[in-house]
């Protein structure tokens, strides 16, 4: 089979290129389109009217509107596991690795609250759908799996204590820092603070990095 050319910047040019592009174009409108409205909500018309593809199209790429949800939620979860599982963390000590680490979930927390809302979707659909998605399990035991190192690490030059679950290390900071997401507009109302505020978003920032470093300390 020919290859599709390329441009400069790697990316393929011409008709692949152009469906790629599509695709994309698709996914990012059905990701806020699935975020704002659940699974149920949502309706193909509309996202088609939100980009430059047809319904007919949407199908065609896709085959229907769960696997176009199953699709958004994959990349969703890719990304996010690509933040958590930054292999470069391995060059730092292991507490400034744990801090990079809180701190980048934070970040990515906030920066998609799509992704919160999606997840509090799929959970209000019992998972229904998780379990389609192509390698989520291996993903998320890499990210388990760095932690676990981290902790080895921490344990070895005496930063961290002995006996931590990687795994409820890993729900913990998911916990802390999906929170100031999934519950900012209640917080932010029922205790007259904005929690999107950026002075009050940089403290509790470091406050979720130190309370999870401090639960590891030796």
């Amino acid at each position: 089979m020919a290859k599709s050319p390329m441009n400069m910047q790697g990316k393929a040019t011409g008709r692949a290129g152009e469906a790629e592009e599509t695709r994309l174009n698709i996914l990012d409108v059905a990701t806020l389109e699935f975020a704002d409205k659940g699974l149920s909500g949502a309706r193909i018309d509309e996202i088609a009217d939100r980009t430059d593809a047809s319904k007919r199209m949407i199908y065609y790429y896709f085959g229907s509107k769960e696997g176009l949800y199953r699709a958004v939620l994959e990349r969703a979860y890719t990304a996010v596991r690509e933040i958590d599982a930054d292999n470069t963390r391995s060059d730092l000590a292991p507490d400034a690795a744990l801090r990079d680490v809180v701190g980048a979930t934070f970040d990515y927390h906030h920066q998609h609250p799509e992704f919160v809302r999606l997840v509090m979707n799929e959970n209000i659909l019992r998972g229904a759908h998780i379990g389609e998605i192509p390698g989520i399990r291996e993903r998320n035991r890499k990210v388990v799996e760095q932690l676990r190192a981290i902790l080895a690490r921490g344990v070895e030059s005496g930063h961290f204590r002995e006996g931590i679950d990687p795994l409820e290390l890993h729900m913990t900071i998911s916990a802390l820092c999906f929170y100031n997401v999934s519950n900012r507009y209640t917080v932010s109302y029922g205790f007259e603070r904005d929690v999107t505020a950026p002075k009050v978003l940089a403290r509790r920032r470091t406050n979720v990095i130190d309370i999870v470093e401090s639960w590891c300390r030796a």
